[in-house]
């Protein structure tokens, strides 16, 4: 079936205050920072960048402010060609603002504070119908209200879209959301908060991955596990791989699970099948460390098929049951 979109993200528009410090401040402590900048991010803007800059006719479906940071994101979206025809202002509600704390190591916290991004309701997904429907994949995160999130999946789901749903935060995640996703993307915080299990053992990633794609009811599950790569569970080809990470400089892991997501997207729109996919994810996602700042840090395609060529390792860790 052809698409007017390869990937359409619904998801929020945060503008980082970024804070750069030698260590996390205890309870009641000012502590003096290293270093501050500011950068256009948040979940939705961060993966839609990244699928545009892997190639993907993209749209994104979100809720910004009538602000100074709502016109940034606007620009810095349609330079890297995303469709922001769907991008509703609020008139009272200020943009979203993140407030990551980035550690010398690259290590990260983030405060979101969600503004506008809250704004958006079921009605305004009905009312952008016609993009959800038009794609060929739809990647949504909970950073806004989950009903709005589960109206898109669902809408998606009924027309066919592959859907993608990074679950995070995780605190907001409704497992009744799973009728309609097919590809399950969480890090290894989430994915222990779901499961119960401990992601910082080797040897329960399997079992984590197994125990997400049955109860879920999943086309796939990757898990993503930030310095140790990605682990990939296939129900389609009856696959399981881990794939390890690749060695680059890493400075801020802003971004990098988002770079990691919206490649994925662009991927599986171009057909690829999900351990591909994430092959060159785990490529792009990487490569966003190496840079300062959230959407920014994106790669481009050419950019991540180099460097998944010059360390190209991966363990495969058996076939699924029948």
């Amino acid at each position: 079936m052809n698409r007017r979109y390869d990937v359409c993200v619904l998801g929020s528009f945060m503008k980082d205050l970024v804070a750069s410090a030698e260590r996390r401040p205890l309870p009641g402590e000012t502590l003096h920072g290293t270093g501050f900048a500011e950068f256009l991010g948040g979940k939705g803007v961060n993966q839609a960048i990244a699928a545009a800059r892997m190639g993907a006719r993209t749209a994104i479906v979100g809720t910004i402010g009538d602000d100074r940071y709502g016109e940034e994101f606007l620009e810095l979206l349609k330079s890297d060609g995303v469709d922001t025809e769907w991008v509703l202002r609020h008139p009272d509600l200020g943009t979203g603002v993140g407030l990551p704390l980035v550690l010398p190591d690259g290590g990260n916290s983030i405060i979101i504070v969600s503004r506008a991004n809250s704004a958006i309701t079921p009605a305004d997904i009905e009312a952008a119908a016609e993009v959800l429907a038009a794609s060929g994949v739809l990647s949504v995160q909970l950073e806004l209200p989950v009903e709005a999130s589960r109206a898109a999946l669902e809408l998606a789901s009924a027309a066919g879209v592959t859907t993608i749903l990074t679950p995070a935060p995780v605190g907001t995640v409704d497992p009744s959301l799973g009728e309609f996703v097919d590809i399950l993307v969480p890090n290894e915080v989430e994915a222990a908060a779901l499961t119960g299990l401990d992601c910082d053992d080797e040897s329960e990633v399997p079992a984590i991955a197994r125990r997400l794609t049955s109860e879920w009811d999943l086309r796939g599950c990757v898990i993503t596990l930030g310095a140790r790569g990605a682990f990939v569970r296939d129900e389609l080809t009856g696959e399981e791989l881990r794939v390890p990470a690749h060695r680059v400089a890493t400075v801020d892991t802003v971004g990098a699970g988002d770079a990691f997501c919206g490649s994925l997207a662009a991927s599986l729109a171009a057909g690829a099948g999900l351990a591909d996919a994430v092959r060159l994810a785990n490529a792009a996602g990487a490569l966003s460390t190496t840079i300062h700042g959230a959407a920014v840090s994106a790669p481009d395609r050419p950019s991540a098929l180099r460097l998944l060529d010059a360390q190209s390792v991966e363990e495969p860790v058996g076939r699924l049951r029948s």
